[in-house]
């Protein structure tokens, strides 16, 4: 049966006082109210009213009172974080704050808190520091899987993990990069180093419009992908190797490149693999953080024309090109690379199989994939 509410209820008006910025009466009409009705009481309101007189113990029942009732309420975990900082309790008020902003990013901020909330992500990174350095000054000098480690504890570094787009292989390593000196192959390579940064020089100077093509395209009779970089040059490819196949153009004109592939374990797939090109970004081109399709393989990156003011970010790492440096990292990790410097930025991009799966389960892979490509959904 619904509630009768005369006109001297006093929750109605004291939530009348609040508004008019009357905290006395608000507070003492509200609690009145609590008295005789707490189920309906507004408890948010009565805080509120009890913070603006001063009086932090009573806000603090008044916020427990509500978050009892709503224990995700966003308003009320931030301001509890306030006053468990006012009540010198830190590690109390980050636990709320960082709970408020979990749910905020659930179900956003409400009006008129981000401010409040910005406060609390302040105060969670401070002391996300603080921590810090204080559990490195107690153990003192670590590895850098330790230092990641405590970065990981304190929240100051957020976790990566393999998260491929189609294919995934189970029980490989979580690394982001790998020590270009794991693999022999590179050293001959590499030697041909110069004649490859000839040939790129040759290239340009005769460069075409559509010499680089976009490297994001849309698949024809499929729908586009959703990327801002699609079908520009912002992002481009000269490939040596696409869709399992050579390009007999780009192989004529760079055999010192062709060459120097020919050293590295890619895989073979017909119609996918191997992929080989330059990959040029033009300054001010940002690529978005992405997965790779699969974690069987690696990305490999020689710098052919390294520049300023670039950088490879995989998971938490962030990497710069240099010259006789190769990058070589898990794509299926997410990652994102930009050209912020005022040149541009070609590498040779290609792909090998990760060296940890076995030469059975190598050819199994490829038979799986020539068995997706083989498959015609239409013909049930």
């Amino acid at each position: 049966m619904p509630r009768n509410v005369t006109s001297d209820d006093p929750i109605d008006e004291g939530l009348a006082a609040l508004r008019n910025r009357d905290f006395a009466r608000a507070a003492t009409l509200l609690a009145e109210g609590a008295q005789a009705d707490p189920e309906r009481t507004p408890w948010a309101a009565l805080a509120q009213a009890e913070l603006a007189l001063g009086r932090l113990d009573a806000a603090e029942q008044a916020l427990d009172r509500q978050l009892a009732r709503q224990a995700r309420d966003v308003g009320a975990l931030l301001v509890k974080g306030q006053l468990r900082d006012r009540f010198g309790d830190a590690r109390g008020a980050v636990s709320f704050f960082r709970t408020a902003l979990a749910q905020a990013g659930l179900s956003g901020v409400p009006r008129g808190l981000e401010p409040l909330a910005a406060q609390a992500e302040a105060y969670v990174a401070a002391s996300n520091k603080a921590f810090a350095e204080h559990l490195l000054a107690q153990v003192g000098p670590v590895s850098p899987v330790v230092g990641e480690a405590i970065g990981l504890l304190t929240g100051e570094r957020q976790l990566y993990l393999q998260q491929p787009s189609l294919f995934y292989y189970p029980g490989l390593a979580q690394k982001r990069f790998f020590d270009p000196v794991e693999f022999a192959w590179l050293e001959p390579m590499l030697d041909l180093l110069p004649e490859m940064e000839r040939e790129l020089t040759a290239v340009l100077e005769v460069e075409q419009a559509d010499t680089f093509a976009p490297y994001v395209t849309a698949p024809p009779n499929r729908p586009a992908p959703n990327n801002p970089l699609l079908g520009k040059a912002d992002w481009g490819a000269y490939y040596f190797w696409k869709d399992g196949a050579p390009v007999a153009s780009a192989a004529q004109a760079c055999p010192a490149t062709m060459a120097a592939l020919a050293h590295a374990p890619m895989p073979r797939i017909p119609g996918r693999a191997p992929m080989a090109l330059w990959s040029r970004l033009k300054p001010g081109t940002h690529i978005a953080p992405h997965h790779g399709m699969l974690n069987t393989r690696l990305i490999c990156h020689i710098p052919i024309r390294p520049a300023p003011g670039c950088s490879l970010r995989v998971g938490s790492d962030v990497r710069q090109w240099e010259r006789g440096v190769p990058l070589i990292f898990d794509d299926s990790i997410e990652h994102e690379a930009r050209n912020d410097g005022p040149e541009e930025r070609v590498v040779l991009l290609f792909e090998i199989w990760r060296p940890e799966i076995p030469p059975e389960d190598r050819d199994a892979i490829a038979t799986i994939f020539r068995a997706i490509d083989g498959y015609d959904a239409g013909a049930i």
